[in-house]
């Protein structure tokens, strides 16, 4: 709705960057009173906030330049324009997932209690991020004649303008605080560390395989008709996370 959150003679603050960050920031100092609680160091915390960050943002344009590859082979400085959108959190998630992997075995940290503590903040992150996605037009829904449908008139989004739209960031930014306040509540119960992870990627998987039937964005890449990359990656990780929590479940009984 509003792209650019202000302008001082050439430089340009965009909402989209603006509220990214703000997530991150978010993400990371819930994880720095979490990881208090679970005596993790803060520095470890710190560390994993960075490289998770760093790898984030990597993955998740990497991601994005190779469902574009053809608009980027013709306009390779525009790669670096993060912060005019264009960041697939599924690639950032899978490239954060073996870094913070390496980082936790490396550094002798406990690896399911060290996921459990960081998959809340991730959440909670991601929802913050997604008003950043709304705010650009960036990830925009298909055309609705629902109520809450909403119309993007500012000429710098990048939805289709003039008609009511799925407002799908909204949808994906709610569902995940949804899930962010049932972790927080769940791994107070939780019977096995990394039960909280397995959980948070059940979850996101299903409302993102959902939501993306709603959305009208074409960019995004699909595997074969309207069955898109991110449906796929969906798939695979809700089948993962199911057959681990089932296969757990089985040999508790057992």
């Amino acid at each position: 709705m509003f792209p650019i959150l202000f302008k001082i003679g050439p430089l340009t603050i965009h909402t989209y960057g603006v509220l990214v960050a703000t997530g991150f920031i978010i993400g990371i100092a819930l994880a720095l009173h979490l990881g208090k609680k679970e005596g993790i160091a803060r520095e470890k915390i710190l560390d994993i906030g960075f490289y998770s960050v760093i790898s984030a943002i990597v993955g998740s344009r990497i991601f994005f330049v190779l469902t574009q590859f053809e608009y980027f082979i013709d306009n390779p400085l525009d790669i670096l324009k993060v912060w005019e959108g264009g960041l697939v959190f599924y690639g950032g998630l899978l490239l954060v997932i073996p870094v913070i992997l390496v980082y936790i075995k490396k550094n002798g940290l406990p690896m399911g209690k060290t996921l459990d503590l960081l998959s809340p903040c991730l959440a909670l992150g991601h929802a913050i991020g997604r008003i950043g996605c709304f705010s650009a037009g960036s990830c925009y829904g298909r055309p609705t004649d629902m109520p809450w449908g909403v119309t993007f008139n500012n000429p710098d989004s990048q939805a289709i303008p003039g008609i009511p739209l799925h407002p799908t960031q909204l949808y994906e930014s709610f569902s995940e605080l949804v899930i962010f306040v049932f972790l927080m509540v769940f791994k107070k119960h939780k019977s096995f560390d990394g039960q909280v992870t397995w959980i948070y990627l059940l979850l996101y998987s299903t409302v993102r395989f959902t939501i993306e039937f709603f959305r009208g964005d074409r960019i995004r890449g699909f595997i074969y008709g309207d069955f898109s990359i991110s449906q796929g990656i969906s798939l695979m990780l809700f089948l993962t996370a199911t057959a681990f929590l089932l296969s757990h479940h089985r040999r508790k009984n057992s």
